[in-house]
């Protein structure tokens, strides 16, 4: 079924718009709440709630891809659990790894910035980037792949997304830094 009639049973208040959503997006949705929780109960969980989350919030949001806006509410919902369960102060996860990594270049929340100059500076430096790095940019700071999966996934080897990784890091944080954001 194409987004926009899933969409449009969410307005209706359809209860088949959550069937038809867990159709369609089911292996997206557990495939990032996988890599964060590392956990299949925690993620199946986290998933279930994304659809409880997509009907309340499906209207009065009309979102533009649906795709991705499950994707963030799943990415919201992992983290927010990963944090109860104090992973996140423990290290070693991947995610608490990933956030680690973001964190030499983003300021933390909370911060003098709104999170939505934020938002919109790290979108136009992710156009900025080159197709290649912006992919690999987004496995490794959205779907929390590690090094090992996005060279799997770009048939290359771990050393070049660890390079590609790290550049680009810096550049993100020079191109911060000259629009007045430091950490």
């Amino acid at each position: 079924m194409e987004d926009e009639r899933i969409i449009d049973l969410y307005f209706e208040r359809n209860e088949s718009a959550i069937a038809e959503t867990a159709n369609k997006y089911d292996g997206y949705c557990r495939s990032i709440a996988m890599n964060i929780l590392q956990n299949t109960q925690d993620s199946e969980e986290c998933v279930n709630d994304t659809y409880i989350s997509a009907w309340n919030t499906i209207p009065p949001k009309r979102p533009n891809r649906l795709q991705t806006y499950l994707g963030k509410l799943t990415r919201n919902r992992s983290l927010k659990m990963l944090e109860k369960r104090g992973a996140l102060k423990r290290g070693g996860s991947q995610t608490a790894l990933v956030l680690e990594e973001l964190g030499e270049c983003i300021p933390a929340a909370g911060n003098e910035f709104e999170e939505s100059e934020i938002s919109e500076l790290l979108n136009t430096f992710l156009n900025s980037l080159s197709t290649d790095a912006r992919n690999i940019f987004i496995l490794r700071y959205w779907h929390m792949y590690s090094g090992k999966e996005i060279a799997k996934h770009c048939k290359t080897n771990e050393s070049k997304i660890n390079v590609t990784l790290f550049r680009t890091r810096q550049k993100l944080k020079a191109f911060l830094e000259r629009e007045g954001i430091t950490i």
